[in-house]
């Protein structure tokens, strides 16, 4: 029996919503994303953050979750072993990839918007008397959290494609880290000029710059920056797709 596009995504969904690490992974990821958010709000007081910056204080502890999240799904089988069976049932191979970053990234899209939403809500009730309230119809706001829900989902496909690509979990896990975490902490190190100039084109900083209300000096514009995230996805499945087509499971 021909295997369908729709069969192989309703497959990689059966799997990611069977596993209870999916859940557990998938809830700590919202978790993250509303206490950090509430007790950032709740504590800060100044001028130089709004209240939708801080209700999205967690982001990047949040973008690890579901980086892990990615991760795990993207190369689990190869531990298991599972991937042979997977790649018989799908010989052509590159539609197992497409159907994992989809589902991973389309649940990641839609937990992490619904946690941003939440998030913002529940840093507006706690908020410090020091900050100016806002609504969500305040300018910037929707397209801040709505632009949340992208990035991590992005994050997300990011995940599994790294984990296809290294097939490994934690070396997946340990990339994504470098990437998230250290590399912009690196280029703070490299001389002025030269950190100016790359600074705000790296993985992390590019897609937090659709979660910017405002663009500081040299940063990327908020959906600029998205697209050059993306494209770092991208040339991430392009690789991962290579060796999925060209090398033994």
């Amino acid at each position: 029996m021909k295997i369908t596009a729709g069969g192989v995504v309703a497959a990689e969904w059966t799997k990611f919503s069977s596993l209870r690490s999916t859940w557990i992974t998938t809830g700590i990821s919202v978790l993250l994303l509303i206490a950090f958010g509430a007790i950032a709000s709740a504590s800060f007081s100044g001028d130089n953050l709004s209240a939708v910056d801080l209700a999205l204080s967690g982001s990047i502890m949040a973008a690890l979750a579901v980086g892990v999240l990615g991760a795990l799904l993207g190369a689990s089988e190869y531990t298991t072993g599972m991937i042979r069976a997977t790649l018989a049932a799908v010989p052509r191979r590159t539609p197992v990839l497409w159907a994992k970053s989809l589902v991973a990234g389309l649940a990641a899209v839609v937990m992490m918007t619904a946690g941003a939403f939440a998030a913002f809500a529940l840093g507006s009730a706690v908020l410090n008397n020091g900050v100016a309230e806002m609504a969500l119809g305040d300018d910037g706001v929707l397209r801040v959290l709505f632009g949340a829900g992208l990035y991590l989902g992005l994050v997300a496909v990011l995940g599994v494609a790294l984990g296809m690509l290294v097939r490994s979990s934690a070396g997946a896990i340990a990339i994504l880290a470098g990437l998230l975490l250290i590399v912009p902490g690196l280029a703070a190190l490299l001389p002025d000029a030269i950190a100016d100039a790359i600074t705000p084109y790296l993985p992390s900083n590019a897609g937090n710059a659709v979660m910017a209300l405002t663009q500081s000096d040299g940063s990327l514009a908020p959906w600029t920056g998205l697209a050059v995230f993306a494209g770092y996805v991208i040339l991430t499945l392009v690789a991962a797709a290579f060796r999925l087509k060209k090398s033994d499971a």
